[in-house]
């Protein structure tokens, strides 16, 4: 139980949910979830999402992400002994009970750092006479019934619950007394939460249940979870259109490039270019807004943008295309013939633009390769069904070897075709380290990967390589 200075008195209670009865705020039900949130004002809630859908969209993403947790919270306390309440920053009781229904209860959230606020919703809680409570953000549309039950019932023998997110982070916390020393010393904003957290937890001898990783969505490549649930967030991305193409590129710096890989597809009807920028800091994107594309920012790194690219974009098919490679003619219909029959996904053969003999091996290797074990990588412009791609969550948020593991994901829900044509891909990598070397540089990055190393240490290694 929390010291006494922790309690919040009947005048504090007035004031953070305009209930001067308090009805709506002492329980005695023993369970307790509690939903960390944001009054959805624009241009002040998710503002990194911003960049990608502009502060009224971003906006509304954060009423649909509160409003689809507040459904599962509601259904699952509908026939149980649990309480539910709202801790939000932004706007006021009045304001959030407008916008997400009068059923719950409204409380400010109290304390400048996530880990004071995290201390006083627990605290207030277990105050009231609560015996267990979970703590959810509004960030994870993966949520469920399902997930909240194990979470309650788990704390019935551990003493904290949580749940990972893929970030580093949790989506979930779950304590059955209050251990506020939990929240102290925690730097919020890296990877290691989680992890820190644990620590924590271990060292005062709390026992831990963990939950199944789900993602946030708190960056533009994470909204590819959300593409999932259209009927919650389709006021907010886009619904597929059947027929459409949709071409994702990745750039960065890709002006000497750019403008040939687009010409060979903007204008072309039913197919969408979309250009997922990393920062680019010469004329790239310029370029590319003037030949029409669309454009959307993204921290960088291909999987990442590419996740961002794929979010915004509409076909029913998305094709993956690197900055530096070309399509070849009538690449649409090449794609749409590809993907029949059973077939999932699909990539083009290899060609390299270059005269040097030894690339002509490459291309052979490459595309044998792909055709009798079906693993082509990300430079021969991989394409796959849409709602296959946001079925298994797009590609992994890594700087290198996001085809390699996309691929092995694909191939457990079917197979993976090689088109009757060919890209051409720029020999620049090649020529500028040399056929062997840059060969051997990326067997041993594949090597790696299938050892175990983390993408980013492979990443690393690989620049320096360059």
């Amino acid at each position: 139980m929390a010291r006494r200075g922790n309690e919040v008195t009947a005048n504090q209670i007035e004031k953070l949910t305009g209930d001067p009865s308090g009805s709506t705020t002492f329980s005695a039900k023993p369970h307790r979830v509690i939903v960390f949130s944001r009054y959805p004002t624009p241009g002040v809630t998710k503002t990194r999402m911003i960049p990608a859908l502009g502060a009224e969209r971003a906006a509304r993403l954060q009423h649909s992400l509160t409003s689809l947790t507040l459904g599962v919270a509601s259904d699952y306390r509908a026939d149980r002994p649990c309480d539910l309440e709202v801790r939000f920053v932004g706007g006021d009781p009045t304001l959030m009970r407008e916008a997400f229904g009068t059923e719950k209860r409204y409380l400010l959230q109290r304390g400048v750092s996530l880990g004071e606020r995290l201390v006083d919703a627990f605290a207030v809680a277990f105050n009231e006479g609560a015996t267990r409570v979970v703590v959810i953000g509004s960030d994870c549309p993966e949520i469920s019934s399902t997930i909240l039950d194990e979470a309650i019932n788990a704390l019935s023998h551990a003493d904290v619950v949580l749940g990972p997110a893929i970030d580093g982070g949790y989506y979930l916390i779950g304590l059955n007394t209050n251990q506020p020393q939990l929240f102290q010393g925690i730097d919020w904003g890296s990877g290691s939460v989680l992890r820190d957290t644990i620590a924590k937890a271990k060292h005062s001898q709390c026992k831990v249940h963990r939950l199944q990783t789900l993602s946030d969505v708190d960056y533009p490549e994470d909204l590819v979870t959300c593409r999932r649930n259209p009927e919650a967030f389709g006021n907010v991305l886009p619904l597929t259109r059947d027929g459409v193409l949709s071409v994702i590129v990745p750039t960065l710096n890709e002006e000497r490039c750019i403008e040939q890989t687009l010409s060979r597809m903007v204008g072309i009807p039913n197919v969408e270019v979309v250009v997922a920028d990393g920062g680019s800091e010469d004329s790239t994107i310029d370029i590319a807004r003037n030949m029409g594309a669309t454009i959307v920012s993204a921290k960088p790194g291909r999987g990442r943008q590419m996740n961002a690219g794929a979010a915004i974009a509409t076909g029913d098919v998305l094709l993956f295309l690197h900055a530096d490679t070309q399509v070849p003619d009538s690449f649409h219909q090449h794609v749409r013939a590809t993907l029949q029959h059973g077939v999932i996904a699909g990539a083009f053969s290899l060609r390299i633009d270059g005269d040097d003999f030894g690339l002509r091996w490459i291309e052979k290797g490459v595309n044998l390769r792909s055709r009798f074990l079906g693993r082509p990588y990300g430079d021969q412009g991989l394409f796959v069904s849409a709602s296959c791609f946001f079925k298994i969550g797009g590609f992994p948020n890594w700087p290198l070897m996001e085809d390699v593991e996309f691929g092995s994901r694909l191939r457990k829900y079917g197979s993976i075709s090689l088109a009757e044509a060919a890209v051409t891909t720029s020999a620049r990598r090649w020529l500028r380290l040399g056929i062997p070397k840059t060969t051997l540089i990326n067997q041993l990055c594949i090597a790696g990967f299938c050892l175990g190393i983390p993408s980013e240490t492979l990443h690393r290694w690989y620049r320096s390589r360059r």
